[in-house]
């Protein structure tokens, strides 16, 4: 993890600049009226069906099966929220106080305010998998330090010609 920019610091930019983008996106249009929310709906929109084929054509090309996996499991959660939407929330959140259209707005409230803890909770999985990962990286540094490399001993004594072959 030694180099100018570990991996987690370029994702943690991509993420941060994501969010100042949703952030700066949602303050837009609240504040704004009907045609700039309903542009900005349709540019995000097409934001995901891009990043969805992205998605679609990593998990299929991917030579790396974990890669393949982990891929397929976020079109398949993706596919599975999109069902649940279209098909279980309106039924789910229907009273009989309630018309079709205050049950949708309804489910679309509740499903923004799902998503958002959703993104929560992803980023605190992200923070607790990088530290999972960099505890696992330093203790395999230190068991590398701890444990003696023959290659470097032979280099070292080659370095100071004390080896084998150049002991007099």
């Amino acid at each position: 993890m030694k180099g100018e920019e570990s991996i987690f610091a370029v994702k943690l930019n991509e993420i941060g600049e994501q969010y100042g983008k949703l952030a700066c996106r949602i303050r837009i249009c609240e504040q704004g009226g009907r045609d700039k929310i309903h542009s900005e709906l349709e540019k995000a929109e097409e934001e995901y069906k891009e990043n969805t084929m992205l998605l679609e054509q990593k998990a299929k090309t991917c030579r790396s099966r974990a890669v393949n996996r982990l891929s397929q499991a976020q079109l398949d959660y993706r596919q599975r929220i999109g069902e649940i939407m279209k098909s279980r929330i309106l039924s789910d959140i229907h009273t009989r106080d309630s018309s079709p259209q205050e049950d949708e707005e309804e489910a679309e409230l509740l499903y923004a305010e799902f998503a958002m803890d959703f993104a929560t909770l992803a980023v605190q999985e992200a923070f607790i998998s990088v530290l999972t990962a960099l505890e696992r990286y330093q203790e395999k540094e230190s068991d590398d330090a701890e444990e003696p490399d023959e290659y470097a001993d032979k280099k070292t004594m080659q370095m100071k010609g004390e080896c084998e072959g150049c002991r007099k």
